[in-house]
């Protein structure tokens, strides 16, 4: 069944670029009603991979790294790619351990979200992991500098509500386990 909306795709070709974390492809699509073809670039990527992270504590463990796209440093959730061959859960834990050092516990997949539908073809796999323990020192990629930071779940609502987490993907698997907005219980916004 398809959606009146719904564009066809006439032909496909790859682009010429690697990107490294994703590759370029470029898809022919007609126009639902008026039958023009466009061409639409897709950014064709490995799935990603975040969680909210919970020590046997109670701390969430949060990480600080700085950002080429924004050109700061942000607080965020731990998280990554999924690499060829694994599933999500084994690369959350994998993430989770290499960015921060905690792992074991117990793991639930809290579903998935589209990063940006209008030119990613990847989903971003939200997991809640609880009852973690620090198993060894952080170990980041070369191209990563970690700062870990654990926090109980009142400052990690705090710094959403503030402004101070602005990652989308990250606000989006907090949303998924903290109420940050208030909206469930039916509070104003602001």
């Amino acid at each position: 069944m398809t959606d009146p909306l719904d564009w066809h795709r006439r032909g496909s070709r790859p682009g010429d670029h690697d990107l490294i974390l994703f590759t370029t492809r470029f898809d022919e699509m007609e126009h639902p009603t008026s039958g023009q073809v466009f061409d639409r670039i897709v950014l064709e990527s490995a799935d990603w991979v975040n969680c909210v992270a919970i020590t046997s504590t109670g701390l969430h463990v949060m990480v600080r790294q700085y950002r080429f796209g924004v050109g700061a440093t942000t607080l965020e959730t731990p998280g990554g790619m999924v690499d060829d061959g694994e599933d999500s859960e084994t690369a959350i834990r994998r993430e989770t351990l290499e960015e921060s050092g905690y792992g074991g516990g117990t793991w639930r997949y809290l579903g998935a979200t589209q990063p940006n539908p209008a030119i990613f073809d990847n989903l971003c796999h939200h997991w809640l992991g609880t009852g973690l323990e620090r198993i060894q020192d952080p170990q980041p990629g070369a191209g990563e500098h970690i700062r870990v930071e654990l926090m109980p779940p009142e400052q990690v609502v705090a710094a959403a509500r503030s402004g101070e987490i602005r990652h989308a993907l990250a606000l989006a698997v907090i949303e998924r386990t903290l109420d940050v907005w208030g909206h469930l219980r039916g509070a104003p916004l602001g």
